[in-house]
This record gives structure tokens, sequence and C-alpha cells, in this order.
């Protein structure tokens, strides 16, 4: 409840087919941005994401990743970042193609060991050139 406080219209559940397929849950945070040296800033951070299997590669996490990201702009962020396990290719991938830089590597950020990459991207989200969002 905590993190759908912060930000409820950041908390969003994709339907397909009249089912649950996917969702994202994001809040708002202040502190050290990740992309301007020394500055502090209101951001986004992505706690979860997640796209039943069946209905991934469909365009879904996209469009939950950008809804909230534009729903954390209008609650004054300005920056977004979130943290994706290293060997998630297909996630990796789809951050950096929507203009997420790897800002560091998390070491043992996850319960089984595993190390996580911090991504972010500024605010407003204005997509990149030739893509939709």
């Amino acid at each position: 409840m905590e993190v759908y406080k912060s930000c409820p219209e950041a908390f969003i559940v994709a339907e397909r087919e009249n089912r649950v397929v996917g969702y994202i849950m994001c809040r708002l945070e202040f502190g050290f941005s990740d992309l301007r040296r020394f500055r502090m800033v209101r951001k986004g951070h992505v706690v979860s994401v997640a796209v039943m299997p069946d209905f991934r590669r469909r365009g879904i996490g996209r469009e939950l990743v950008v809804s909230a990201m534009k729903a954390l702009e209008l609650h004054g962020g300005e920056e977004c970042f979130l943290e994706v396990r290293t060997a998630n290719d297909e996630a990796v991938k789809l951050y950096k193609d929507m203009g997420f830089d790897t800002v560091r590597t998390v070491s043992h950020y996850y319960h089984d060991g595993a190390d996580a990459f911090l991504m972010s991207v500024r605010l407003p989200y204005t997509g990149l050139p030739g893509v939709a969002s």
C-alpha cells in the first residue's frame, strides 16, 4: 500500500481478453540524481513490472513503462529508474531501446544473489526518434 499511495496513477494493471496479463508499480522518491552529478531530484522508482509469459513480446511491457513514466512526470518526477536482472537480456534490451542508460551494477541485488543493472532515464519521457511512445 505504501507504493500505491506514493503515486497511484503509476500503479497500473494491464488486461487483455478479460484477464490480468501484467502490471507495474512505482513510487516517487527524493534523492541524488542518477544522471546529473550532485543534483537532488524527485525520481520515479519502478519497483516491479511483469507480463505473463503468454502475453510477452506484444508491447505490453513497453506500454506499462511508458504509462507509468507519464504518471510519474505529472507528479513532479524528473527521472525514472529501475533495477533489472543482469541476465534478463530481453528486459535490458527493452529498457535500452526506450532510452534508459545503465548507471551501475548492483551486486547481489536479488535474494538468490544475482546482480542487477540500475537503469535510469530523464523525464519528461519523449521516446526515441522513430520509436512510438
